[in-house]
């Protein structure tokens, strides 16, 4: 439907039906709380803190270009586009540590 939102980081359509969650751009406990939230599939937000920890999104990836940039989520942006919008999946790994 035209008037999903788009995902920021891979780009695709977020339907009203799937997994969605919004992820802050500088963690909340890192200083965060209250700033700038971004809406995102399920997936690549749990993608997100899977790849990085919360100090290194608070220090270098506190923007959708800086994470879009980070080599392991270009790889999984690279996968997950070819996926359709409702894909879901659990990310790979433990998520990382605070």
């Amino acid at each position: 439907m035209p008037d999903d939102p788009i995902c920021p980081l891979c780009g695709r359509p977020i339907p009203a039906d799937v997994r969605q969650s919004r992820h802050h751009l500088v963690p909340r406990l890192r200083g965060g709380k209250g700033g700038p939230t971004v809406l995102l599939h399920q997936i690549c937000h749990n993608e997100i803190h899977a790849s990085l920890s919360e100090t290194e999104l608070a220090r270098d990836y506190s923007s959708i270009e800086a994470l879009r940039a980070q080599p392991r989520l270009a790889r999984f942006i690279r996968w997950v586009v070819r996926r359709p919008p409702a894909f879901f999946a659990p990310s790979p790994g433990p998520r990382r540590r605070r």
